[in-house]
Order: structure tokens, then sequence, then C-alpha cells
């Protein structure tokens, strides 16, 4: 691959700190691991109050029109949401209400959430899931779910999360490089 693959993730959580933004960083780092990225994190809580106040996409500010054009143009997504009373937030929603209908067709996603408890996983393949089928993306087989309990002051302390991050990233790297595995940078 000459050319660096354009990763932008998003973290649809909206306070910090904020377990959902380091998922959503370690997946990143994890990706560079194993593929030659250019990344782009976008969190939600940078771009929510303007986002918020917009009803359809032509009152958006600049700033949060460039966020939007990140997402449709990205060769990867890493997309993150906090599990909010059963769901990903609304506003996480707004966001993705706002995008293009046909801009994200073929574009691969890997999907990740964070919750209380163990609970809460299922909100990958019944939340997001679906979302990210309408917009006919290739969903990733391998989501990433975390918990509270696999964090320890907000830093990962979970040995069985850090091996689901490289898991799904493991499964991953092949839809770009045949040669994935060639790629993985040695310590």
């Amino acid at each position: 691959m000459s050319t660096p693959l354009k990763v932008v993730a998003v973290s649809g959580g909206t306070y910090r700190p904020s377990r959902t933004l380091v998922l959503v960083q370690a997946i990143v780092a994890e990706l560079s691991q194993y593929l030659p990225i250019e990344s782009r994190i976008i969190e939600l809580g940078d771009i929510v109050r303007p986002l918020g106040s917009a009803i359809s996409r032509r009152e958006l500010p600049e700033t949060v029109e460039y966020e939007l054009n990140a997402i449709e143009s990205a060769d990867l997504l890493v997309v993150a949401a906090p599990v909010y009373r059963g769901a990903y937030p609304g506003q996480f929603k707004h966001l993705f209400d706002l995008i293009g209908q046909d801009a994200l067709i073929d574009t691969p996603v890997l999907l990740a959430a964070t919750g209380g408890s163990d609970r809460h996983a299922l909100v990958i393949d019944h939340q997001l899931r679906p979302l990210f089928s309408f917009f006919q993306s290739v969903t990733l087989p391998l989501g990433v779910y975390a918990s509270e309990a696999d964090f320890t002051n907000y830093k990962i302390s979970s040995e069985a999360l850090k091996t689901r991050i490289r898991l799904a990233v493991e499964r991953a790297a092949p839809l770009f490089t045949a040669n994935a595995a060639d790629l993985r940078k040695t310590a």
C-alpha cells in the first residue's frame, strides 16, 4: 500500500474524560501497527452544540461541515458510541442523519461501543450495525465492546479488551492489503 489509509474515527461521547474516546484511540493505535494510516479522530463533544442546533446540513457551520466531509471521504471508519438508555445517544444519531445518504456506500466500518456493564454489548449488533446497513457500508464482522470494568482511571486495564481490539484489527487489515502481516511493526 503506497499511500496511507484515511482512517476517520468518530467518538460518540460528549463528556470528558471519556472511555469511548480511550477505546477509539486504542483501536486507531492498533490499526497503525498493521497498516500505514493517516488518522483523524472526531469527538462528538467538540461539535455537539452547533450540530444540535442544525435541522439540515445547510445550517451547519463550516467547522462541522469539515468533519462531515472527513467522515464521508474516509477509507475506513472507526465508529464508537457510548450506550445511553439501551442505544446510542440522540446527538450521535443526529450526526449521521446529516451524512449524505450515498456517501458511505461500501465504506468499511469498524464498530465499537462502551457501556456501564456487559448487558449493553448487543448495542453493536442491534443498533450500530443496522444504522450503517442503511448507508450500505461494509460493517466489519468483529465489533469491540467495552464495559466500565475494562477501564481503570480512564485507561484500558482489561487484557481481554486489548485482545479483542487486536483481533478486530487483525481481521480488518486484510481488507486493505494482502500483506497485512508483513506490515506489522515489530517492537
